[in-house]
């Protein structure tokens, strides 16, 4: 299987909080919602199915998958919602217990067994494992060289500070662009594999 990372990602590199006002105000976060004006139906929705087509697996940080579970699950009748909520999802939590794993099929997988995790996903055979928004593990990820493939849907907009997804370490990682399409609102939709 294969570390597909999925982002709606600004100018300057942010990805907090796209979605919503009050999905992450970490850090005095004041432009939750910031994605949605910029939204295309027709390029990034289609880039959203086919990414959901390949994926055998999701993956999810904690706080993104606490978001997704309270959202997805009371949704019916929307091949999205439906393929969402039934497709593998493993979160990385320290906090989360099994206990709270309501949205299944949900494992936990801690924070010091993450490379042994993902390595064993990675073996395993099938198509994706997508990782959407969980920015914290998706540094981890690219810090640790397990990152197959970024999609990107890169957002006209600065928005002058927020949590990102790319590491601070020095280290050059290499990308090729395999894809670029261009929505009618200005996002430049790019899919880019790892330079091996």
């Amino acid at each position: 299987m294969r570390i597909i990372i999925s982002e709606f990602i600004s100018l300057d590199g942010v990805v907090q909080a796209p979605g919503g006002r009050d999905e992450d105000t970490d850090g005095g976060f004041q432009h939750g919602g910031w994605s949605m004006p910029f939204f295309d139906p027709e390029v990034m929705g289609s880039s959203i199915d086919e990414v959901a087509k390949r994926t055998d697996a999701l993956l999810y940080g904690r706080r993104t998958w606490q978001v997704m579970a309270g959202a997805w699950p009371g949704r019916a009748g929307d091949p999205f919602a439906d393929w969402i909520n039934a497709v593998e999802k493993h979160v990385v939590s320290n906090t989360l217990s099994e206990a709270d794993l309501t949205w299944a099929p949900t494992s936990l997988i801690r924070g010091a067994d993450l490379g042994a995790a993902v390595t064993a996903l990675r073996e395993r055979p099938g198509r994706d494992v997508n990782v959407m928004g969980s920015a914290q593990l998706v540094r981890s990820l690219l810090e640790a060289d397990l990152v197959d493939e970024l999609n990107l849907m890169i957002e006209p907009i600065v928005l002058g500070g927020g949590k990102g997804i790319f590491p601070i370490d020095g280290a050059a990682r290499r990308f090729e662009l395999v894809s670029n399409t261009t929505a009618g609102t200005g996002v430049q939709v790019c899919r880019y594999q790892r330079a091996r």
